[in-house]
């Protein structure tokens, strides 16, 4: 007999993707698609796990423009301490120079990086075109280090743009999508209470037929389930558990 547990309702947005991509990998290879219902199940899931797909996509290139955000951010402060450490240097030339650049950099100020992505990427711009203008830059060589820093700042501020590209183009494939949680709702429901409660009834009335591929079905969900309880430290409630 098969035992087809339910997937959990804790599981992540990640999880439930590549659950329903597992799924209808197994299924493709199955030899079930004469099965009517069965065909319907998976029209909807085939949608569902796609439009998860794109919401995933989107969260990871969020979560990496934000990275970026932050990267960038500490190279700013960065270029700030830096000098400002340099404007008590003992070596006059070295404290004249700082205070130079400190000139430059206070016309923008650390606040800068509370701006919104769009105006910080404006302002750095600015300030790197700035420190790049000669008689700036001569302060600059004279102040061990700022220099590989500033570098360091140009750098971050090349990835942060090349993230916010990846994000808009993510944004613009999803359109008016649905939120990454919503959608995973929607494919765990048609994996509990679509596709899992009609195999654990084909199974008892076929279970030659349905046998082999609800099998593969009921791993693929426990391998996700052993997750989300080692994760969570407890027992689900029973409503979401192996009987419904």
């Amino acid at each position: 007999m098969v035992e087809l547990n339910k997937l959990k309702t804790k599981c992540k947005t990640t999880e439930a993707d590549t659950v329903s991509g597992r799924i209808i990998s197994e299924y493709q290879n199955s030899g079930l698609s004469s099965d009517t219902y069965l065909s319907s199940v998976f029209d909807s899931l085939k949608i569902g796990s796609a439009e998860l797909t794109k919401a995933v996509n989107r969260i990871k290139s969020e979560s990496d423009l934000e990275e970026k955000d932050i990267l960038r951010d500490s190279k700013v402060r960065a270029v700030n301490y830096l000098v400002l450490g340099f404007k008590h240097h003992p070596d006059e030339i070295i404290s004249a120079a700082a205070e130079k650049v400190g000139k430059v950099f206070e016309h923008y100020g650390l606040e800068i990086i509370k701006e919104s992505y769009a105006v910080e990427s404006s302002l750095i711009e600015s300030l790197l075109e700035d420190f790049n203008k000669p008689e700036t830059k001569t302060a600059i060589e004279a102040l061990p280090g700022l220099s590989r820093v500033l570098e360091d700042l140009n750098a971050a501020q090349v990835k942060f743009e090349e993230a916010n590209l990846a994000f808009e183009k993510e944004k613009s494939i999803e359109g008016n999508l649905d939120n990454a949680t919503t959608i995973k709702q929607e494919v765990v429901s048609i994996i509990n209470n679509n596709l899992v409660v009609y195999l654990r009834a084909m199974c008892l009335s076929d279970e030659a037929k349905y046998g082999n591929f609800s099998r593969a079905v009921a791993q693929i969900i426990d391998d996700s389930n052993t997750t989300v309880k080692r994760r969570t430290g407890k027992q689900e409630p029973a409503a979401n558990n192996v009987k419904q």
